[in-house]
């Protein structure tokens, strides 16, 4: 009778330590599984600025687009239209900052980020109207091979020497002339190739404005 039960109660520990066994194994591979896969969350952007730079003796313009409850009902909303001199050759500048967050918080910057993690990032530009002498076209949101003027600034490439997109080069059209012009931020980790389009990845802003060239 004691023989029974010595061997019942072994094969209750050896139950209990194969049932831990078992436990451990599926707690270190689903912590492996978690370390494989690649963060692909959108930046909160809740402020893009635009800054035009020109290349002569206008005016630098600035604009921007809001959102201000981020991820909340409320909708971004453009200070535009863009008012741009004819025939000049313009630097853009883009900034982004969430102001959901302080001001000396690391998550304020979003433009520093998307520079920090440029091989995650791209931008993608369109427009409409032939508002642009150079580049030519109507920008590579529909197709990334078409020409946007990168430029070959730290911030406009990343590691990898892809485009990044943070500062650009752009050339009015000679005459005057009404159209749109968009701004796609995709944040491609891991997807990020020489030939990624707008369509891969999470979008991080998407804005729109009018734009005038005068």
């Amino acid at each position: 009778m004691k023989n029974k039960k010595r061997i019942k109660h072994n094969l209750n520990l050896l139950s209990v330590s194969l049932m831990g066994v078992c436990l451990l194994i599926f707690l270190l591979s689903g912590c492996k599984d978690n370390d494989l896969v690649k963060e692909d969350v959108p930046e909160l952007i809740t402020k893009a600025s635009l800054t035009f730079t020109p290349s002569g003796a206008g005016n630098v313009i600035v604009v921007t687009a809001t959102d201000p409850d981020g991820e909340g009902v409320q909708d971004i909303s453009v200070d535009g239209p863009i008012n741009l001199n004819a025939d000049e050759t313009y630097i853009l500048t883009l900034s982004l900052i969430n102001e959901l967050a302080d001001a000396t918080d690391p998550e304020y910057d979003i433009t520093d980020e998307v520079e920090a993690e440029g091989d995650e990032h791209m931008f993608f530009f369109s427009w409409t109207n032939n508002v642009f002498a150079d580049p030519s076209g109507d920008g590579n949101i529909d197709n990334r091979s078409d020409p946007v003027n990168y430029t070959g600034a730290s911030n406009s490439v990343d590691v990898n020497n892809r485009p990044l997109g943070l500062t650009t080069t752009w050339i009015t059209a000679t005459g005057s002339s009404t159209g749109t012009f968009r701004i796609l931020l995709k944040h491609q980790p891991e997807l990020k190739t020489d030939t990624s389009n707008s369509i891969i990845g999470e979008t991080d802003l998407d804005i729109t404005f009018t734009i005038n060239i005068l």
